[in-house]
């Protein structure tokens, strides 16, 4: 029995190991700031060095489960100095992030998004100060885009008034500029987070007509409440970012699950569940929790929300929030 529970303790041991040794030879990987064919190398030597102390445990020779706790704890020093920048030269499109004040039932935002976009590198830039009145605030749509297939998509979430106007909120990548998206090594503290205000026409359509993303949208059934409450944390946490920046993380600090944390925040009580991170799947979530008009089926509400082809066939006017909910 003792000697079963010490290769027990052994094989937890070098499991151990091993997930850290794959942890930091990805941060070398993505993070160490010397050129690619050295990120490589130590990358490759700190895979090594995970792998001779694995070999290391099962011979009981605790010298190189030393040097590996060294070289562990120094990578944990150098990753723990790594902090997300406030400036750089991003990518046009997140340029800028959003910040608003609140007097009385009127919030002004700066930095609110309207581009006028012809193609992925061809737009005309533009940032706006908007004011909406908030005692005019009436619905809530959860956009869903999808990129990479049926399991992955963006969400935005956007705010309708009782003028006819929408604002939309995407919880985006902060890009350098030439930088591109990268789940991988987004998980590595590669590019911070920035939250995006914008006009539908901007946010929205740059997915349907120049990207050709199959976007959808659904009509959120939560209390008036609920949506007025939601938009102002949405603006507390744009404040904060403003403030202080913080990265994105592919897993954890991503365009779904900032916007729970928001939820949670206020009280709303949202389960885990696997569709939170399979992000493609969060209408079938947002059914089962009533937050979708239950009286329909779920498959012909999905096939209702599909707006790509409406989007497409009016183009990218000044209408097209009104264009986009035409039946």
């Amino acid at each position: 029995m003792v000697r079963l529970t010490g290769i027990l303790a052994r094989v937890a041991i070098g499991a151990v190991v091993l997930l850290v040794s794959v942890w930091a030879a990805l941060a070398l990987r993505y993070r160490l700031p010397l050129p690619e064919e050295a990120r490589l190398l130590a990358a490759g030597a700190f895979g090594l060095l995970g792998l001779a102390t694995i070999v290391a445990l099962v011979r009981r020779r605790a010298a190189a489960a030393s040097l590996f706790a060294l070289a562990v704890a120094g990578v944990f020093v150098w990753w723990a100095s790594i902090v997300p920048p406030a400036e750089a030269d991003w990518s046009p499109d997140v340029a800028r992030q959003v910040t608003g004040t609140v007097d009385g039932s009127v919030l002004t935002l700066t930095g609110v998004r309207n581009f006028d976009w012809r193609g992925e590198d061809d737009f005309t830039a533009a940032w706006e100060t908007q004011r909406y009145d908030l005692d005019q605030l009436r619905t809530l749509d959860m956009f869903m885009s999808y990129w990479a297939g049926p399991s992955m998509a963006h969400m935005i979430l956007s705010f309708g008034f009782a003028d006819g106007r929408y604002l939309a909120w995407s919880v985006e990548v902060r890009r350098r500029r030439g930088g591109a998206f990268s789940p991988i090594a987004d998980l590595f503290k590669s590019n911070t987070l920035v939250l995006v205000a914008a006009e539908e026409r901007d946010v929205i359509g740059v997915r349907t007509n120049i990207r050709g993303e199959d976007v959808q949208r659904y009509r959120l059934d939560i209390p008036q409440e609920m949506i007025r409450a939601l938009l102002l944390q949405y603006v507390a946490d744009a404040n904060a970012l403003a403030a202080r920046p913080t990265f994105y993380n592919s897993l954890t600090t991503n365009c779904t699950t900032t916007v729970v944390r928001m939820a949670r925040a206020l009280g709303d009580v949202l389960p885990s569940d696997w569709r939170l991170v399979v992000n493609g799947y969060l209408p079938e979530y947002a059914y089962d929790m009533g937050a979708l008009d239950s009286s329909r089926p779920m498959a012909e509400l999905r096939a209702e929300a599909r707006i790509s082809p409406r989007a497409l066939a009016a183009g990218l006017t000044p209408s097209f929030s009104q264009d986009i909910r035409q039946p």
